[in-house]
């Protein structure tokens, strides 16, 4: 993909391919698994129009796959390895220049050094013990694709209807995405305004995948 690009000008068209807050939201969303133009529209709260306007540009530079299914266009990540060493760097470097991403670590990540993590081997031990509550706050339809063993779905949009089911006292882990998903971030700060004790898992599915430890399967 972007790798095998040798000349400045094809660098600079894959660069401006990710300049767009809502290409890098579609390309999160794709991380998921392959999803209709339709779907994306729906999530993202864009326009068919513009939804397919911004996966034609990211098509064009690499980054997703599209697939004729029927009468729906579906697309995908042409590889999650590539799309997250990339976002790995790009986040090394955004982190390099605190100064200049201050403001959006404030706005999007809901000012992530007040939100220690929890990291996959301590959330392991913790959970063999019994001293967990683990929930998936994404959508239900990523959730039944796999998550983990003995994680709840409570998407965020419903995470305050379900205030009533957790113990008093018992910490409770959430997860999405990945380490740096929004939505979980969002979770544990709603969890700490309503007095509970919560933290986000600092790493995503596929690496607990990777890593050999439980995940329930597809039903």
């Amino acid at each position: 993909m972007y790798s095998t690009f040798s000349d400045t000008g094809a660098l600079a068209e894959c660069a401006n391919a990710l300049a767009h807050a809502h290409r890098l939201q579609l390309l999160e969303l794709l991380r998921g698994g392959p999803l209709s133009v339709d779907e994306l529209a729906r999530r993202t709260g864009l326009t068919m129009s513009n939804t397919s306007r911004h996966l034609q540009i990211l098509r064009r530079s690499g980054f997703v796959d599209p697939e004729r299914r029927g009468k729906q266009i579906f697309y995908s990540l042409s590889s999650i390895t590539e799309y997250s060493a990339l976002v790995t760097v790009l986040r090394a470097v955004r982190e390099r220049h605190a100064s200049i991403i201050g403001q959006l670590r404030s706005d999007y990540l809901r000012a992530q050094e007040l939100l220690e993590p929890i990291s996959r081997d301590e959330l392991v031990a913790r959970l063999r013990e019994g001293l967990v509550t683990v929930i998936d706050v994404r959508p239900e339809n990523e959730y039944a694709t796999g998550h983990i063993a003995g994680a709840i779905n409570i998407p965020l949009s419903d995470l305050q209807t379900h205030l009533g089911k957790f113990e008093s006292g018992r910490e409770i882990i959430a997860y999405c995405r990945g380490a740096h998903c929004i939505l979980s971030f969002e979770a544990v700060a709603a969890l700490q305004a309503f007095g509970f004790r919560a933290r986000r898992l600092d790493s995503d599915l596929a690496e607990w995948t990777i890593a050999g430890l439980a995940v329930a399967p597809m039903p």
